[in-house]
């Protein structure tokens, strides 16, 4: 069974810098994007950051020039560097990643459990 974990999110004062990282478990046969997404309450999920196998990247506007996407191909492992970060940065933030597992027919998207990211404001 194929997973997402997320770790690394916490509590950081605005101004500050958060690494968040996602592992993946399990019998993987190749993984092609990987990504950032984070949702707050009573809000839909919204897009953060991407990052293909060939190391091409996306950035939401509202991310772009302050957070840092990057992966390990050989360790099937995205990271998060998140620098001034501000209040409205705060959200579960969750690692997504299209992936071909052992057991599966096509790829498909996998999500993590998520991980908390607050800035006080």
């Amino acid at each position: 069974q194929v997973r997402l974990v997320e770790f690394g999110g916490g509590l950081v004062q605005a101004g500050g810098s958060l690494r968040v990282s996602c592992a993946t478990s399990g019998r993987v046969l190749s993984i092609n994007g990987m990504g950032w997404y984070r949702q707050v309450p009573g809000k839909q999920r919204e897009f953060v950051a991407s990052i293909q196998r060939d190391g091409t990247t996306k950035y939401a506007d509202s991310v772009k020039g302050r957070f840092t996407i990057s992966r390990d191909n050989a360790k099937n492992t995205v990271n998060l560097q998140m620098n001034s970060l501000k209040p409205e940065d705060t959200a579960v933030y969750y690692c997504n990643a299209l992936i071909f597992g052992e057991t599966d027919i096509v790829a498909r998207d996998y999500w993590g459990q998520g991980t908390q990211v607050t800035v006080p404001s």
